[in-house]
């Protein structure tokens, strides 16, 4: 996929920069994982990670939390 933005607005960006942003709105959307977000950004997972913790981007969000108590539930009924 080629993105074509114009150069007036964007020449302070490195392209790596706009695919790193792009990925992290993306993932704060709740539009993309993790690992897909890292993909996007061209990055790996654990720098996708720093960058969503530098933009103040939760990576574990109370519905998470309530998802895995609920499979933690089902593992181990009382």
């Amino acid at each position: 996929m080629t993105l074509e933005l114009p150069d007036a607005e964007t020449k302070e960006f490195a392209p790596e920069e706009l695919r790193l942003e792009l990925a992290c709105a993306l993932y704060a959307r709740g539009l993309v994982g993790k690992v897909r977000g890292a993909q996007i950004a061209g990055v790996d997972f654990f720098a996708f990670q720093r960058a969503l913790g530098e933009r103040s981007i939760p990576t574990y969000t109370v519905e998470m939390l309530h998802q895995d108590l609920d499979t933690l539930a089902k593992l181990f009924p009382e």
